[in-house]
């Protein structure tokens, strides 16, 4: 057993494996009684580095032309998973000549031979039902051309994974694994013939988790921006599903596709992508559009808040920032200590951003993007707005959830003369210094003017005294405040106006001048930017303003204004794809 794993999560491999072999005994589908089309998006170019032999996966490039996708991975799970998940069937199918097709077909021939029996990383719920989803979508390109010898083992692999998922959903995490698992079995209860009776239990177990775990407002419990996009896409697929097999699609389904659509409206920039909070990325290009579209949902953006985010938006300009408390308990795996955070986007270039989940490039990035420090917002030097803690999970490693967030945090959005106002505050460092951080951001109606205010603060006798401690521990030098605002990679930063304003060009041409507006120091020093399909993470730079609270009330003022001569709109045709630079990064 590898150290760290825990005896649970061998145990329960060993059912996984136990349910799969039994699963074998079924007679096994004839054909399909419908094929869903493909809904996936895959990469044109991912497809194309696939089929030249070069592998990244989790952050990890390996050149290997000629070698079967099973022989190149090392036995890190999220490498695994990438694999086993076969999301790079929609890679593949993107480009959909004889290569990519010859390629798809060894490669899941060969995962039959050697794992369809039950064993390999590959037979957990959710990457069954991922696996299943992309099997069934893509079956003409795997069946074109194959003797009925083939055409047999790929149906009887089918059955075999279709029996197991559904022994085995139950055990799947609330949440984006349990919807991959179900929406799995749904496909193929709609799609095998033989398979029908597995249809009815699973869209009603679908349909249940829907009510569950989505609540009200649209949201689910990790706040993840990204994983509530693929949870929503997962539930129109099976909606579409549904009505091409003429079958009414339960109402908590239709439901639930009705709550989330104008949430994730409220979490999109106006470049199109996510804002990038608690584990989640920018989402793959062009999936939220399509599942907008495929929704049929016209509903626009609610008032308030999306998710525990708050949205701005004027002219070119939107900003989003987290203005709720961290997730909680099992939900905080992946969530960041990241409250009052923002980001900024202007037309279709991010300016100001959250360094990103750091998971594909090891445990110490993954750590540190998890920090306040890797946020554009204020942090107290030592601590994050919530901390660390480890807990074993029995499906998982020793993993760590977020403890003493805040639990207070208060938002107003409202009208202010020519401006938007947000106005937020959380309590994350009321127990250790007696101090609450409040934070308003004033956005211009016409998007280009963003006025920030950053106040440190003590609000009762007893925050005082835990106040007049810290600074006692320190010997009366001050607690080190720091608000940092992380910029795009893309972004170019340069000090100006002898050091008292950064000026800041973006790959379009516009021009933004960062002011602070007080006594702190502005520095510009280096950070990252963490994004999941690079090999490693991207250097870029921070805009800083430092100091020290030294009295019950810090405030830190600062402004974000674009240049003058940058026009209100602007041609901005470039386009950049990181899977198209990223193997000879």
């Amino acid at each position: 057993m590898a150290i760290g794993q825990s005896w649970a999560a061998r145990g329960a491999r060993l059912t996984n494996r136990y349910h799969a072999r039994m699963a074998g005994r079924t007679a096994a589908a004839t054909g399909f009684v419908s094929s869903p089309e493909p809904r996936t998006i895959g990469r044109f170019a991912k497809g194309r580095q696939l089929v030249a032999g070069n592998f990244l996966f989790s952050g990890q490039l390996i050149e290997a032309p000629g070698a079967s996708i099973w022989e190149i991975g090392p036995e890190e799970a999220g490498f695994a998973a990438e694999l086993h998940g076969f999301g790079w069937l929609d890679d593949l199918a993107a480009i959909g000549d004889a290569k990519a097709r010859d390629r798809a077909q060894t490669w899941l021939f060969d995962w039959i031979r050697r794992y369809g029996d039950g064993t390999g990383p590959g037979w957990s719920p959710d990457l069954t039902g991922r696996r299943l989803i992309r099997w069934i979508s893509h079956a003409l390109l795997i069946l074109r051309g194959q003797d009925k010898g083939k055409s047999d083992f790929f149906y009887a692999s089918l059955t075999r994974q279709s029996v197991y998922l559904s022994k085995r959903w139950r055990v799947a995490r609330p949440g984006l694994p349990r919807f991959e698992a179900l929406t799995g079995m749904v496909y193929a209860g709609l799609s095998l013939e033989g398979m029908e009776s597995y249809a009815d239990p699973a869209i009603a177990a679908l349909a249940n988790d829907c009510a569950q775990h989505i609540d009200s407002g649209g949201a689910i419990p990790t706040r993840n921006p990204e994983e509530l996009l693929e949870i929503f896409t997962l539930l129109t697929w099976a909606a579409q599903s549904l009505a091409e097999a003429a079958k009414p699609a339960p109402k908590p389904l239709l439901a639930a596709i009705a709550r989330i659509a104008p949430t994730l409206r409220g979490l999109r920039h106006s470049d199109g992508g996510l804002a990038r909070f608690h584990g989640g990325g920018r989402g793959m290009e062009g999936r939220l559009d399509q599942a907008l579209a495929a929704s049929g949902v016209r509903d626009r953006r609610r008032s308030g808040l999306h998710m525990g985010f708050a949205r701005l938006s004027a002219g070119r300009t939107t900003l989003i920032a987290d203005a709720a408390s961290p997730p909680t308990g099992a939900a905080s795996h992946e969530a960041h200590a990241s409250t009052l955070a923002f980001e900024l986007t202007s037309g279709r270039r991010q300016l100001i951003v959250n360094c990103g989940a750091g998971t594909p490039f090891g445990e110490e990035w993954r750590r540190a993007g998890r920090a306040t420090p890797s946020h554009s917002t204020l942090g107290v030097e030592g601590y994050s707005s919530a901390r660390l803690a480890h807990h074993r999970s029995a499906a998982t490693h020793v993993r760590e959830r977020l403890i003493d967030g805040p639990d207070k945090v208060p938002a107003e959005i409202r009208d202010v003369g020519d401006r938007t106002r947000l106005e937020i505050a959380h309590n994350g460092w009321q127990k250790t210094h007696g101090l609450t951080h409040a934070r308003t951001l004033d956005l211009s109606y016409d998007g280009r003017t963003l006025r920030g205010e950053d106040l440190l603060t003590t609000l009762s006798s007893a925050d005082k005294l835990r106040f007049d401690r810290a600074m006692d521990d320190l010997k009366l030098q001050g607690i080190t405040v720091s608000v940092r605002f992380h910029l795009h990679p893309e972004v170019e930063a340069a000090l100006d106006m002898g050091g008292k304003a950064v000026s800041l060009t973006l790959k379009s041409g516009e021009v933004w001048v960062f002011q602070q507006r007080g006594d702190a120091q502005l520095t510009l020093e280096p950070s990252v930017f963490l994004e999941n399909g690079r090999l490693k993470p991207r250097a870029s730079k921070q805009v800083v303003l430092s100091g020290r609270a030294m009295t019950y009330a810090t405030r830190i003022r600062w402004t974000l204004s674009k240049a003058k001569s940058t026009p209100d709109t602007l041609r901005d045709l470039a386009s950049d794809d990181p899977f198209a630079e990223v193997a000879i990064e």
